[in-house]
């Protein structure tokens, strides 16, 4: 998939993938793509409930190579 910026939150633990992920978004425009990585198990569930009460829109996620990748596109 492509993206248009990509946040490395691996060995990050709760919250901070999360926390980071908002900052990152702050500094896209409406309908960019951001690819993020992480290794906290939390982050799954995190990721899609930050992209439901944000608005913004989880693409699609899958885990490669015991990482966690995300794929968000900016509301």
């Amino acid at each position: 998939m492509n993206y248009d910026k990509e946040f490395d939150a691996s060995g990050l633990a709760c919250p901070l993938p999360i926390v980071k992920t908002k900052k990152a978004l702050n500094d896209m425009t409406s309908g960019q793509v951001l690819r993020v990585v992480a290794t906290d198990p939390g982050s799954v569930c995190d990721m899609a409930a930050f992209a439901e009460q944000t608005g913004n829109q989880l693409l699609e996620q899958s885990t490669q190579d015991k990482k966690f990748v995300f794929f968000l596109k900016k509301a």
